[in-house]
């Protein structure tokens, strides 16, 4: 969500530091990257205007009342991304584990000798590919001439937070990773259960030797990593892996950010290193002598204790290969208009890879490699897009990482504690319950036409996002209460929700987090306002309004 939600104040990558950057990814020397880029500098406000002014008007194909991300869909290119991939971690097949990726849980740091295999314990990145978690499992097996194993463990908890929406979109990738992992001879298990009660039970029983898993900074999956090494055998390595980030988290900062600017230096740093191809995941040579059960996923699906009234949406096909289409059809149709249009609602210039990157279907870091190649055809795009898909997300897992109250406003700087305490009992000029907000009940046609897009479509538009967060602060009895209703709402729709740019991006909007104080007003205190008039210099409103806001509503 912050991917979209803190552009207001926007920061980007120097040039000179970009250029060294998309020279590495190129091996190739600076000077063939100067002619094309440099003579493109950062617009001024004033310039952005002028362009946006200035672009071809929408087709009437765009104008007609149908989700957007149907159009986006429609434009998705050719296949040629999936050879070119291919080729290159072919190419990257000797490249050396970078050991700065990992960190040990457990005390034991060695495979037990006599065990039968290795297992990585899928538990945030869902692939194959790309996939330094499982990489690195795959070189331990290799080095140890054992079978390789992966598993991920299925527990719905009782909440709200968990529909149909969600758990589809998760099963369906992991459908694909199982097929995937069959014919590398990688035996995929699916277990049930809570990964404290089952998955050393588990490693017991199939005598693996040791644990591989990824990295989240939530607090939950903290809470099942903390509850799985109390319960391994103590001679059980237990290792993490960052696969999520392009520079581990622990690597990036070892405390909490205050803000975008503060960490970029950081980041810009230690890209070279770490933003890289990736190594092939290749077949096993090792054939485990146990295989796993064969999973029917249409029937684990329907047996789900889960919301089923929060519909499925058809836009986005889950797993690698659709994620791997939709980044095809962003370098090739919507790239070159990201610097210049991503505020417009009405306009289809956004990535859409937020599920993806979400569910771990796609990797981020192979988003930017991709993304990078393209920089002589989309020139200023690529830092804008680079500075939101790196800087900006990883500080998202920096503030979770590091601040246990990342989802309460306890978790807030002290100013921005102050003011909003000081402003708690300003009058509201109006007041919604949960239910009105959910459905979209409210007096603001475009406020209603955005929770309506991210009900039906699953995916509120990033600019929006903004604005609708802010007005439930405007709209609710006290900040405690919007920062519940929009994080419950963000996380029982948003197919991203659930997610560390969720909560930064809710705590941005109520909360001022990595943000400064601005003009004290009512209500909102010093934390940064919005309104529908600002909307109105933006974009189309009404054109917005029209696709999303029924009559009904």
């Amino acid at each position: 969500m912050l991917r979209c939600i803190c552009r207001s104040s926007f920061f980007f990558i120097s040039p000179r530091r970009y250029l060294r950057l998309v020279a590495h990814i190129h091996q190739r020397p600076i000077s063939v990257f100067t002619e094309s880029i440099t003579t493109q500098t950062i617009m001024s406000d004033k310039k952005r205007k002028s362009a946006s002014a200035a672009a071809d008007g929408p087709s009437a194909k765009q104008q007609k009342v149908a989700p957007m991300m149907k159009e986006v869909k429609e434009k998705a290119a050719g296949g040629w991304l999936k050879d070119q991939v291919k080729q290159q971690r072919t190419e990257m097949k000797e490249m050396k584990f970078n050991k700065k990726r990992l960190r040990f849980i457990s005390d034991s740091q060695k495979i037990k000798q006599g065990s039968e295999g290795v297992l990585y314990w899928m538990l945030r990145d869902h692939r194959v590919q790309d996939n330094w978690a499982l990489i690195h499992a795959q070189r331990l097996a290799l080095k140890e001439n054992l079978p390789l194993h992966v598993c991920f463990c299925l527990d719905v908890p009782k909440s709200e937070l968990s529909t149909l929406r969600h758990y589809s979109f998760m099963l369906k990738g992991l459908e694909e990773i199982a097929k995937e992992c069959k014919s590398l001879d990688i035996q995929f298990h699916l277990l049930h259960g809570s990964a404290a009660d089952v998955l050393p039970g588990f490693v017991s029983d199939r005598s693996l030797g040791a644990v591989v898993t990824d990295f989240s900074p939530l607090r939950e999956p903290l809470q099942w990593l903390e509850g799985v090494k109390k319960a391994l055998p103590k001679d059980i390595p237990l290792i993490q892996v960052d696969a999520h980030n392009i520079v581990p988290c622990w690597v990036a900062s070892p405390k909490l950010e205050y803000a975008a600017r503060t960490i970029r230096g950081k980041l810009t740093k230690l890209l070279p290193e770490f933003l890289t191809d990736f190594p092939l995941v290749e077949k096993h040579p090792h054939t485990a002598t146990r295989t796993a059960k064969p999973v029917d996923w249409d029937k684990t699906l329907a047996s789900l204790p889960v919301d089923r009234t929060v519909a499925v949406p058809e836009w986005a096909k889950p797993g690698t290969k659709g994620g791997m289409a939709m980044l095809e059809s962003f370098i090739d149709v919507r790239l070159k208009l990201f610097d210049t249009k991503r505020n417009d609602p009405n306009s289809a210039a956004l990535s859409q890879l937020s599920p993806w990157i979400r569910f771990g279907h796609l990797s981020a870091q192979r988003v930017a490699c991709q993304v990078q190649r393209s920089a002589k055809s989309s020139g200023v795009s690529v830092s804008s897009f680079i500075e939101e898909l790196v800087v900006r997300r990883e500080l998202t897992d920096n503030f979770c990482f590091y601040n246990e109250k990342y989802d309460r406003v306890e978790g807030a700087y002290e100013w921005a504690q102050k003011t909003l305490k000081d402003h708690a009992k300003d009058k509201r000029p109006y007041l919604y319950t949960r239910e009105q907000l959910e459905k979209a009940k409210t007096h603001d046609k475009l406020w209603n036409a955005a929770q309506y897009q991210m009900v039906a479509e699953g995916k509120m538009h990033g600019f929006l996002r903004m604005y609708w967060a802010k007005k439930v602060l405007e709209w609710t009895t006290s900040p405690e209460e919007a920062l519940s209703i929009a994080l419950y709402l963000n996380d029982r729709y948003e197919l991203d929700g659930q997610d560390p740019n969720g909560f930064v991006g809710c705590m941005w909007s109520i909360c001022g987090i990595h943000d400064q104080g601005w003009a004290e007003r009512p209500v909102f205190g010093k934390i940064r306002y919005m309104n529908y008039k600002g909307c109105l210099r933006k974009f189309d409103v009404a054109r917005f309004e029209k696709k999303y806001c029924p009559k009904n509503l």
